[in-house]
């Protein structure tokens, strides 16, 4: 089963990708409803090839506990680059360790006749027996996630426009 996301954001490409390997950024995303609390100090960035656990916490009560995993790769589409990274790692405990599939993927490229601005198209795979009572609250957080990047994306940039 997938959720898909596809969009166009106020920051340039560069920005963007910075973004997806900031821990703080992707903290951010989930606030102020999901705070992640990681189990050991995180990196500034994310390299490809580093993971990390963190605790999902939803109204002080752990939901969860995550295996980040990330990597890179870089594509060539018809517009241009497209940079992806890729989150292999996988839900350790709570409802979402029932799932058996788990791959999320954020493809970042400029915005088609806006160098200035992003496509942001974002992939969540996940399969088992569980995923069919789990999909409807992935999608919504997944929609969750688009509103926060959306909002966010500007005070991503350097030097964001006044």
């Amino acid at each position: 089963m997938r959720v898909l996301l596809k969009f166009v954001i106020d920051c340039d490409a560069d920005a963007a990708w910075r973004a997806v390997h900031s821990p703080r950024a992707a903290a951010e995303l989930y606030g102020p409803l999901v705070e992640m609390r990681p189990l050991e100090p995180l990196p500034t960035r994310w390299e490809p090839g580093t993971d990390a656990a963190v605790d999902l916490v939803a109204a002080g009560i752990t939901i969860g506990r995550q295996l980040i995993a990330i990597t890179d790769r870089v594509v060539d589409g018809p517009d241009g680059q497209v940079r992806i990274v890729r989150d292999s790692g996988t839900p350790l405990t709570g409802p979402l360790a029932a799932l058996d599939v788990w791959d999320h993927q954020m493809a970042i490229s400029a915005a088609p006749g806006d160098p200035g601005r992003t496509l942001w198209r974002e992939r969540l795979v996940i399969g088992g027996r569980a995923a069919p009572a789990l999909w409807p609250g992935l999608w919504a957080t997944w929609q969750w996630r688009a509103t926060r990047i959306r909002a966010l994306a500007p005070s991503w940039a350097h030097d964001p426009q006044l």
